[in-house]
């Protein structure tokens, strides 16, 4: 009877939990959509407000930043 009792509360535990699986979104990272070599800029839009803003970076940063892939910047000012 202990057995039964204690599998039963166990089997109520494991399937009484609620979880929160939402992946979290990180608001200062964007999709890359367009870039211009002129000035080193990226365009990106964000993930949470979908909102483009453009972005104006070194050299270094511009040669790795590919249209089609997520980038995150640093303190956006409200992007």
């Amino acid at each position: 009877m202990k057995k039964l009792l204690l599998l039963s509360s166990l089997t109520i535990l494991l399937f009484s939990c609620k979880g929160n699986y939402e992946e979290l979104v990180e608001c200062y990272c964007g999709e890359i959509i367009s870039d211009d070599v002129a000035d080193y800029s990226i365009v990106a839009m964000n993930e949470c407000t979908g909102n483009e803003r453009k972005f104006i970076l070194n050299y270094d940063d511009w040669i790795t930043a590919f249209i089609g892939t997520d980038y995150c910047i640093s303190n956006p000012e409200g992007w």
